[in-house]
C-alpha cells in the first residue's frame, strides 16, 4: 500500500471526502452550532417576518414552517416580538402558533405570557392559552393623564390580545 502523501491528488481528495463528508454531516445534523434563520422575500406590499431558531423544517406538501429551539421570531411592521420553545407558520392560514413559555412584545411595553399563543397575520390578533390550573399574563402600557384629564402623547395601541378558554 502506498503511503498516503504519496497518492495522487485525485485519490487524496477522494479519500479525504470520504472521512470529512460524513463527519461534517454528522455534526450538522446531530449537533447544530448555528442558529437557523427564515425570512420572508420583499417585495412591494410585503414585508419581513424573520425567526432565528436552533432548528428549522418546511413541509412542501402542507406548507408548515416550524422552528424548534430557542425560537425568536422579528416583525418590524407591526412593531412585534415574540419568544417561544417552538413556532409553527401555517401558510395557508396565515398563523403562527408559538409554544412552550411563549413571550411577545409589542414596541411601546405591550407584552403578554402564556404557554400557547397563535398569532392571526391578517387580523393582528392573538390568541392565548395558559398552563394547566394557570393564566395568561398581560401588561399594558397606559398613558397617563394630566390635570385636564388628556395625556401628554398618546399610548401606542395595544395589540388584539384574546384569552381563549
Amino acid at each position: 500500500m502506498m503511503p498516503c502523501h504519496k497518492l495522487p491528488s485525485s485519490q487524496m481528495r477522494r479519500f479525504g471526502l470520504a472521512f470529512m463528508l460524513p463527519a461534517a454531516l454528522l455534526s450538522a445534523i446531530a449537533f447544530p452550532t448555528q442558529v437557523q434563520t427564515a425570512t420572508a422575500q420583499t417585495s412591494a406590499g410585503n414585508s419581513p417576518l424573520t425567526i432565528h431558531s436552533d432548528i428549522q423544517e418546511y413541509d412542501a406538501k402542507t406548507q408548515v414552517a416550524t422552528a424548534r429551539g430557542n425560537v425568536q421570531m422579528l416583525y418590524p411592521a407591526r412593531q412585534l416580538q415574540a419568544t417561544a420553545a417552538q413556532a409553527q407558520y401555517f401558510t395557508k392560514e396565515r398563523r403562527i402558533d408559538f409554544s412552550g413559555n411563549v413571550y411577545i412584545l409589542q414596541q411601546g411595553g405591550n407584552s403578554m405570557r402564556a404557554e400557547k399563543v397563535s398569532y392571526l397575520i391578517d387580523e393582528g390578533r392573538f390568541v392565548a392559552l395558559p398552563q394547566s390550573k394557570r393564566q395568561v399574563e398581560s401588561i399594558y402600557m397606559i398613558q397617563e393623564s394630566d390635570s385636564n384629564g388628556q395625556g401628554n402623547t398618546p399610548a401606542p395601541a395595544p395589540p388584539a390580545f384574546k384569552r381563549s378558554n
